[in-house]
């Protein structure tokens, strides 16, 4: 087996669907922890597309910056530090060109890990560098008997007892998104006995059995891969557009605990019972968030709306990734 070299470039296809996406954070992940990197020492770093950056006109945006001070400094304790560029395909000529610098300009590649994540060619001239000093994994477009084959096995790691139908109803509930598939079976490893066609449908009818707080429950603790599977599996069943309302009605409902004198004024408030779980749950959870982390949460928020509205339906999965991860950031904080 080839050596785990200190430069990844994990390659998918060009329009990645979910499944795709799924994958190909998954083979990052994996890469970092075959390199002893925990998730805590992974800078993760979103890089925009066209029209969705804060400053459009920079050299580098605000959004590509921080992968400078990552390539710059190593880790002051001895472990090795990790860097995941999410959609290098998208980095700018001058970006693309002050990463190549910085990588071949560092001293020890050894102590850190850098993975490449990119949906189709990354722009040159790094292109070039990653092909003579990187190492390449590539994800290629989920096809239905690739999909089949998947389900099978995951079926066969859980020990469920999976008959055809339920097998052929999961695939046509789900499609080739293995995110989603895997929370499925892994709520069907509840389920005693063999399981049917019919459970299938019935149990995955209009959306999954958690709630959203979920989501907003990881993304308050910063738990960025929990939070982006949670958000996954909640896109298979709602629209992006509505995702936001329930997270925008979430954030103003901290607002307003992080503003309340006690937990009856808040009730007030909110038109809710002092007593009841959702009033207690936004309460607790109020209390310990920054007023000026809520507004850029909010503000966020906002900026996605806007995209979603406005650009095309393939990047509405991307605009609600990146949200999520700012959202790790600034939601409890």
């Amino acid at each position: 087996m080839e050596p785990l070299k200190p430069l990844v470039h994990v390659s998918g296809p060009s329009d990645p669907g979910p499944g795709e996406r799924r994958q190909m954070l998954d083979r990052a992940a994996q890469v970092f922890a075959e390199a002893g990197v925990a998730p805590s020492d992974v800078v993760r770093v979103d890089v925009p597309g066209r029209g969705q950056s804060e400053a459009g006109d920079a050299k580098v945006r605000p959004e590509v910056e921080p992968v400078v001070p990552a390539l710059q400094s190593g880790s002051l304790f001895g472990e090795r530090i990790g860097l995941m560029v999410v959609d290098a395909q998208l980095l700018r000529r001058p970006e693309a060109a002050a990463v190549t610098d910085l990588l071949d300009g560092h001293p020890d590649p050894g102590d850190r890990q850098v993975v490449l994540v990119s949906a189709g060619r990354l722009p040159a001239p790094l292109a070039a560098y990653v092909r003579k000093h990187g190492q390449a994994v590539t994800v290629r477009k989920l096809r239905a008997r690739e999909t089949a084959a998947w389900v099978r096995d995951a079926s066969r790691e859980r020990g469920l007892r999976l008959r055809r139908e339920a097998h052929d109803a999961l695939l046509e509930r789900f499609g080739s998104d293995i995110g989603s598939l895997g929370q499925a079976l892994d709520q069907l490893a509840e389920v005693e006995g063999p399981i049917t066609g019919d459970l299938v449908r019935d149990r995955f009818r209009n959306r999954p059995d958690e709630p959203v707080w979920h989501f907003t429950d990881a993304a308050a603790k910063g738990a960025v891969d929990e939070a982006l599977r949670r958000l996954h599996d909640l896109l298979t069943h709602n629209h992006p557009l509505v995702m936001l309302a329930v997270i925008e009605n979430d954030l103003r409902r901290r607002a307003m605990a992080a503003a309340a004198p006690d937990l009856e004024t808040f009730a007030r408030w909110v038109g809710a019972k002092p007593d009841a779980f959702p009033t207690k749950k936004s309460w607790q959870a109020g209390r310990g968030a920054e007023e000026g982390n809520l507004s850029r949460a909010l503000d966020a928020v906002r900026r996605a709306d806007g995209m979603l509205k406005t650009m095309p339906e393939e990047t509405h999965l991307v605009t609600m990734e990146r949200l999520t991860v700012s959202l790790c950031y600034w939601y409890g904080r």
